[in-house]
Formats: C-alpha cells, sequence, structure tokens
C-alpha cells in the first residue's frame, strides 16, 4: 500500500484531535440533530484537513489520494457516522470537480475557503424524483444574459441548513440528458434559495440534512464549473471519489464495532460462561473481521490506482457495493450479540447499525453500483458479448 512514516505524523494528529475535540460531544450532537459545522470545520481546516490532496495555490496541501484515504479511514474512529459524513461531503464529495475543472477566479472564492474551513460546502445532486437516476433530475439553469436563473429543488443535501454554497448539478440546456448539465456553485445566502426543512432521519442524527428550494435563483455564468454540459460527466468523476471515500471510512468504524462486540460478550454472563465462548459467536466474530480486510484490499488497491493515475470506476463502484452489503450485515450481525443492550440507543452498536444503513442508498445505491459493473462487464441486455 502507499502508506508510509509520512503518514504517520497527519495520522497521530488526526487521531489526537478526534479523541479531545470531536468525540466527546457526539452524544450531545447526536441528541441535537446537528453539529456545530463551521466552528469544528475551522479546527480540521487551521490543521490542514480540508485540502490534503487540494492544489496548494488554494491552501490545500497538495499531496496524493493517498492522504486523503487515510484521512477517510481515521474518520471511522468518531463515534458516528453523521459527523464523518459531514466532513466527506466538505473534502471528497462537494469541492473535487471545482479544484479538478474550475477556474482560477471559481476556486479562489469557493474552493480557498472550503479548504481553510471558512465556508461549509453542500452538494446538490439528488431530487425528490431523482436520487440514483441523476439524469433524469428536473431543476433547470435558464440563461439570462451573463447569469442563470436557477429554478427547482433538491433533497437530502448533508450540510444543508448550514453550508455557505452549494455545488449544483442542474439543467443548462434542453439537449441530450447526460450533456445538457452543468455543475455551478451557488451561495446558499443568495435570494431566492430557501431551506425548506430539516430532514428528520433513521440515523446519521447528528448530520443535518436539508430538502432546499430554488426559485429563480440569479447566479452569474461564471460560477459555473468547466464547460456547459459537461456537468453530469464531472459529477461522474466526482462521484468515484465520494464512492471510495465511502467505502474507506466504514473500515475503521467496522472493526471498532467488532471490538466493542468482543469486550461486550467477553465480559457478560450467561448461562454461567462468557458470551464469547459459545463458537457460534467467535467464528462469526473472525469471519466478520476477514470481510473487513477483504474490503480494506479492495479500497486499497482502488486508491492506489486513482493515485496512478488510471480510471478507477470499477474499482470504486465494486468498493461502493461491497462497503454497503457489509454495512447492513455487519452491525445486524454484532448486535444480535448484545441481545436487549443492542436495541437501546445508548449502545454504539445501535447506532452503527442505523448509521450504516445510508451506505447501500447514498452515493448511488447497491442496485445502480450493480447496473454500472454490469454495463462495464457487458452483460446488460443488448450489451457486448
Amino acid at each position: 500500500m502507499l502508506f508510509n512514516a509520512d503518514h504517520d505524523e497527519p495520522r497521530r494528529v488526526l487521531q489526537k484531535f478526534i479523541a479531545s475535540d470531536i468525540n466527546p460531544h457526539v452524544d450531545e450532537w447526536e441528541k441535537a440533530g446537528i453539529f456545530p459545522a463551521h466552528e469544528l470545520f475551522k479546527k480540521l481546516g487551521d490543521l490542514g484537513f480540508l485540502g490534503l490532496n487540494k492544489p496548494v495555490e488554494y491552501g490545500g496541501q497538495g499531496l496524493d489520494y493517498s492522504y486523503a484515504l487515510m484521512m477517510a479511514e481515521e474518520l471511522g474512529a468518531i463515534n458516528c457516522g453523521g459527523v464523518p459524513m459531514a466532513i466527506g461531503v466538505q473534502t471528497d464529495m462537494a469541492t473535487p470537480a471545482l479544484a479538478k475543472f474550475g477556474s482560477d477566479e471559481l476556486r479562489k472564492e469557493f474552493l480557498a475557503p472550503s479548504i481553510a474551513g471558512d465556508y461549509v460546502a453542500c452538494i446538490g445532486v439528488s431530487e425528490p424524483g431523482a436520487g440514483s437516476d441523476v439524469a433524469s433530475i428536473k431543476t433547470t439553469a435558464k440563461s439570462d444574459g451573463d447569469d442563470y436563473v436557477i429554478s427547482g429543488g433538491k433533497m437530502w443535501i448533508t450540510n444543508g441548513t448550514q453550508a455557505d454554497w452549494i455545488c449544483l448539478l442542474c439543467n443548462t440546456g434542453d439537449g441530450p440528458i447526460h450533456r445538457n448539465k452543468s455543475l455551478i456553485c451557488v451561495p446558499m445566502k443568495t435570494k431566492g434559495v430557501t431551506i425548506a426543512r430539516k430532514l428528520d432521519k433513521m440515523g446519521m442524527h447528528s448530520s443535518d440534512t436539508a430538502q432546499i428550494h430554488f426559485d429563480e435563483v440569479r447566479v452569474p455564468k461564471r460560477n459555473r464549473i468547466g464547460e456547459e454540459g459537461k456537468g453530469f460527466t464531472y459529477q461522474m468523476v466526482q462521484f468515484q471519489e465520494e464512492r471510495l471515500w465511502g467505502a474507506a471510512a466504514c473500515l475503521k468504524a467496522h472493526e471498532r464495532t467488532i471490538e466493542n462486540t468482543i469486550e461486550y460478550t467477553r465480559s457478560r454472563i450467561a448461562f454461567g460462561r462468557p458470551l464469547l465462548d459459545n463458537q457460534v459467536i467467535h467464528f462469526r466474530i473472525a469471519e466478520l473481521q476477514t470481510e473487513v480486510e477483504l474490503l480494506r484490499s479492495l479500497v486499497y488497491r482502488a486508491a492506489e490506482a486513482l493515485v496512478a493515475g488510471e480510471d478507477v470506476t470499477q474499482l470504486a463502484t465494486m468498493a461502493k457495493l461491497r462497503a454497503g452489503r457489509l454495512g447492513r450485515e455487519l452491525p445486524d450481525a454484532c448486535l444480535q450479540f448484545w441481545g436487549g443492550m443492542g436495541f437501546m440507543n445508548e449502545t454504539l452498536v445501535s447506532r452503527s447499525y442505523r448509521d450504516s444503513r445510508l451506505t447501500s442508498i447514498g452515493g448511488g445505491a447497491d442496485e445502480v453500483m450493480l447496473g454500472i459493473l454490469c454495463k462495464m462487464m457487458g452483460t446488460l441486455p443488448g450489451g457486448k458479448k
């Protein structure tokens, strides 16, 4: 793998920060249904963690993707899924396309303050009628001189109630659905942008998630990322980092669920002996740890290919698919061994059970991942032989 001694110091700093500035507050943030994104992101920005692999010209560290992968994995040590996801949106979901394809002016205006932690970013792709079916979005940005006038709505927007700007995918033309879209940086305080509601979710409680309306929102065309009509392509590129991040971020989280389950079942006495002494339990835990290591190998292989400049669509899609399936299997299996305590919200295994379920939905559902893989393999009806 690409990790070496150079990764040790930032890893240690991040571990220390999570232990001192995040985990002591997680329970409070979970109850509140939100965490102070501006305060926390500013601290992360000051430490250099919001732009590890972003250009130095805009405040980034200019490092390769292996450092971003290291960060994603370490965020799994946070005692919830919501805060890591919110950070991942800032680093690996809302800003990669801007960093790669945005103009210098646009990157100075939106990327630099996002890397510094002065801005909170969100990504606007999903809509009430278009989740994984990205091509069917209805939000439009009509040309009006030097401006776009945006109307429509977005759904399930992480960081939505606190964000300073949104990386918005919308239709900017009437052509083919894969070539009529653009990504536009929209300040959230622009007239016509409305936070319709903060959503009440099954899990990820500490992460604020919003439904957003756009009513004739006027933004300059210079806020468009790259070329007009290339938004779908840019978003597909951006999705690869998002999906790889999602797979990496669950590795340490799953290991901690396993470790907590071992500790609990070792101390819990039933029928005169520790629960862990039952072969069905310690064999199952061994199987689950093996699955985590297999996923880690796939994630690392994809990361190595990304650093080498290769197309990682297939590997990232596979990693996202497997992470989603494991996110349903592993917490469920571990929760069962906790018995009644596993059903209590006070236990981390219960939180993991709720939070991990999103991995099979967000960033493209499992079924979409399977469709992408089948298309690449030529196994779809009418596909290549």
